[in-house]
This record gives C-alpha cells, structure tokens and sequence, in this order.
C-alpha cells in the first residue's frame, strides 16, 4: 500500500527524524495488520472507509491504549492518506470525519533545583573518559534543554567556544543556536583537547558517536541517584531546564526559541508547573487560603 514510497516521502521530503519515522512506520504497519486481519483487506485502499478507521480506535482505546497514544497514531495515518491523496491514489480522506478521543492534559515532570545541584556538584561520575561525558551529557540537557536527538549529533564545530554559543540541527532540519555558560564552555573545551576529539562531541571508546540507548542508561542511572520521579529519560531534563527558566523569571517566548518549539502553544504547558507552584505557596503562606 505505497509503504515504502510514504517512508521515502517522510525523510527526503518532509524531513522527518528518524525516531518520528520509526513511529510513523510502526503506527501504519499496525493499521495494515487491523485491516488485513479484521476486513481482510490488503491492497485495496479505496475499500478504506472512515468507519474502518473509527473500528480500529475502538479496538486501540478497549485494549486500554491512552488517548495520547491513540491521537498519535491518527496523526500518522491522516498524514499517510494525505499523501495518497497527493499521488493521486485516492480523492478523499477517510480521516475527515475522525473525531480525536480526548485526552487528559499531563503536566511535564521535572527534577527539583536542588536535586539538579547535588546531582552535578555532589554525585560522583565513573572514573575517566567515560564518567566525565556522562556528566557533561546530564550537564549539557540540562543547561540547554536540548532533544536528545540534537545532543547525540553535536559536532565539535557547532560550538563557538569563543562566543560560547551551541548550534543544534532540530525538528524538520532547522538550526538554532543556544547560549552557553562559561563553566560549561570551559568544561567543554577542557573535554575536547583531553582528548583529542574532532568529529562528534559525544562519543564511545571507539570515536563512534554515542547512541540513543546508550544516552538514555547514562541518564536513568544518575537521575535515579538523585530523584525518584518514574520517567527517568534525557526529556524529563529538557522540561527541568524550561521549568527552571520560567520558575526564575525567563520570558517565555525566550523560552520557546530555546526549545526550538514552532508555536508558542507547545512551550505553555510549563507555565502550568509554575501556577501549581504559586498555588502551593499561597496556600501555605496566605491566612485565609
């Protein structure tokens, strides 16, 4: 059913990341497999009806899938019959009458600023090469809020070590620059001529860049030293250094060319952590509260 062209599609054209093409891959063999098992359909896409579509979120939602979960498959296959729709395979969508389950707005989980300290000041890191890149990994998610995606692709020549300022290649291929703090810069630069580094900052033994599993064990490891929040993963330093930002007083529109975020809507969500903080101190600080 064009699977392969729609993934050729998503990389050379929309210039999808490789982790959202994995998902969106995953997300349309999973419709393939409903169709072909429950209507028996396997090649013909006109037999697709909006309703079959509705049956396949029914089954997702009764097997306890979130609605999260659920929105993000729909927002694979309306981009999947869209481009059907562009190559002429079909006319209509049947995605236009799917309605979206709603879901319950999560406010994003966050380490604690003196978790944060303790962490890079008193926690200790393994020995040598090894343990000082993971504590610059941790350092850097933290003093930049960057995606992991972003981190693992840090060359040495995206940073301006005498501007102290970071270029990272984000969502949809668009650059950014972020600006660092002296004590990072220095532990940076220190980092790179010790040893020797030229191509990738973040790498193995081997001079191989790091990769995302590797990343993800280097930061459940030390976060779990420090905190006991459940999601111990390389976002959950992402929304610290936005709620930290905003908590200190930064603008969030600051914030939001920070994060590399495309609308402002995507960066609100952490204004909710720092009502939820002013509603604790009220309540604490306030005599009628």
């Amino acid at each position: 059913m064009f699977k392969n062209k729609f993934i050729t599609y998503l990389s050379s054209e929309k210039r999808f990341s490789e982790h959202t093409i994995i998902s969106y891959s995953t997300d349309l063999d999973q419709f393939l497999i409903f169709l072909s098992e429950e209507y028996q359909i396997s090649n013909e896409i006109s037999d697709i009806s909006f309703q079959i579509v509705r049956s396949w979120i029914a089954s997702m939602l009764e097997k306890g899938m979130t609605p999260r979960s659920v929105n993000r498959k729909i927002s694979s296959l309306k981009t999947y019959f869209k481009f059907l729709i562009r190559e002429k395979v079909i006319s209509e969508s049947p995605m236009l009458k799917i309605v979206a389950p709603k879901s319950k707005k999560r406010l994003p989980v966050f380490i604690e600023e003196n978790q944060i300290e303790n962490l890079l000041n008193e926690v200790d890191f393994d020995e040598g090469f090894i343990g000082e890149r993971d504590k610059l990994i941790i350092e850097l998610f933290y003093v930049t809020g960057i995606r992991l995606s972003e981190l693992i692709n840090i060359k040495i020549f995206d940073i301006n070590f005498s501007n102290s300022l970071i270029k990272v290649l984000g969502k949809r291929n668009k650059e950014r620059l972020i600006p660092l703090s002296i004590n990072i810069v220095n532990e940076l630069q220190n980092f790179v001529k010790k040893y020797n580094l030229n191509n990738y900052l973040f790498t193995n033994l081997d001079g191989t860049k790091v990769y995302t599993k590797l990343v993800y064990r280097v930061v459940k490891k030390y976060i779990g030293k420090i905190s006991s929040v459940n999601k111990k993963s390389p976002h959950i330093l992402r929304h610290t250094f936005a709620t930290h930002m905003l908590n200190n007083g930064a603008d969030i529109n600051a914030i939001k060319e920070l994060l590399g975020h495309a609308n402002l809507s995507a960066t609100q969500i952490y204004t909710h952590n720092t009502i939820e903080k002013l509603k604790t101190v009220y309540k604490q600080a306030h005599p009628r509260a």
